[in-house]
């Protein structure tokens, strides 16, 4: 006779994606301009498969669909500005007209990803060998606050680990907390449903107190967290603002190549690492660069700020003609490496991430596939 161990699957449903993708790219770091976040989709709905993908274009849509994703997650989004109508008369409301009817969520982190640690500029500057980066253009810095919970010993580690993914980094560290022993005291009042204790009398319990640190702008998700962990019908916690100040957040990157390079050789580089066949450069390939400047997407805005800072060279994509002659003006070298080159590499990052994370958070059944049909829209003639 054969025994059988039968388990119940967690299933991920939208909002639990979004939660973790918002870890990824917080809401809170989008520009005033942007649309990031959540396009389309039941927040409620499962999602066993996602698909990432840099634009929601027809052909990404259609490969989602075909690949049978409930999710696509992309960097630009899908609906930028308010639309006055949805109709199938128009590209874009077919689109969604589609990515509906076929049961598609689209998730999109564009400005938040790219100003957020360890976002597109960051994986940007490591593909390019750029190290020591700080923003180019700094926005904000993130205001944190420490969280305290007071949690019955034998449920510290499931409170801990509830809230670990709301938890700060302290530079290179994460996981990061401190408890401490102490004993609890409540009594139970009439109405109340106590985890431990009698109506009507006083409790001495052995609890610690945990502390964490916590982005301000994620403490709600923190809060949420503990009180879905937390054995007691009314957990007891505090939360101290600081004056600590978090990461510097900003648009691009500015950082050192660990040894100067040509710029003839370093556009190379930025030409094979990207990859971004068909790049273009200011200034004399000569010049030895040392200091770069970068911003994923179209950055060329940020090119007085990035010679203001000491750079030799500015990585981007969309460079304009007048953007050149700007640039040799101001005696700083220039690289067009392109606007999807730039930004594509984002594509396999965030697989990468969302697979560990979805893995951590307990759905190591949720499939993540990296989009294959994009290309970049630009095609070029080749020289006679």
């Amino acid at each position: 006779m054969h025994s059988f161990c039968l388990y119940r699957m967690k299933i991920a449903k939208l909002s639990d994606i979004l939660g973790i993708i918002n870890k990824i790219a917080p809401p809170a770091l989008a520009e005033s301009w942007d649309n990031s976040g959540l396009q389309l989709g039941d927040p409620a709905a499962a999602v066993s498969r996602i698909m990432v993908a840099l634009d929601a274009t027809p052909a990404v849509v259609e490969s989602a669909l075909a690949s049978s994703c409930h999710l696509l997650v992309t960097h630009h989004p899908l609906i930028f500005k308010p639309q006055k109508s949805i109709s199938t008369a128009t590209p874009q409301g077919r689109l969604i007209h589609a990515a509906i009817k076929g049961g598609l969520a689209i998730i999109s982190i564009h400005t938040s990803y790219d100003i957020a640690a360890d976002g597109l500029n960051d994986l940007l500057a490591k593909r390019l060998g750029v190290g020591g980066c700080v923003p180019l253009h700094p926005t904000s810095s993130r205001e944190l606050a420490k969280l305290v919970v007071f949690v019955p010993e034998d449920h510290l580690e499931r409170v801990r680990t509830a809230l670990f993914p709301h938890a700060e980094n302290l530079g290179a560290y994460r996981d990061c907390s401190f408890a401490a022993t102490g004993e609890g005291t409540f009594t139970p009042l009439d109405g109340a449903t106590p985890f431990i204790g009698t109506i009507g009398s006083q409790e001495r319990v052995p609890e610690r107190r945990l502390e964490l640190l916590v982005c301000r702008a994620n403490l709600g998700r923190a809060v949420k967290a503990l009180v879905a962990a937390h054995p007691y019908e009314e957990p007891a916690f505090d939360i101290y603002p600081l004056l600590n100040e978090g990461d510097t957040l900003g648009l691009g990157r500015i950082g050192q190549l660990e040894r100067p390079l040509s710029l003839a050789d370093f556009a190379a580089r930025v030409g094979e690492r990207l990859p971004a066949p068909r790049l273009r450069y200011v200034g004399d390939p000569a010049l030895m660069v040392a200091k770069v400047a970068l911003c994923s997407g179209s950055g060329a805005s940020l090119l007085r700020e990035a010679a203001r800072s000491g750079a030799d060279c500015l990585v981007t994509g969309d460079v304009k003609y007048h953007d050149a002659r700007d640039a040799e003006e101001l005696g700083i070298a220039l690289v067009d490496a392109g606007h999807f080159p730039s930004e594509h590499i984002m594509v396999t990052d965030v697989g990468e991430r969302l697979r560990l994370m979805l893995t951590a958070a307990g759905y190591p059944d949720c499939e993540v596939l990296s989009c294959r049909v994009e290309n970049d829209p630009f095609r070029y003639c080749q020289a006679q």
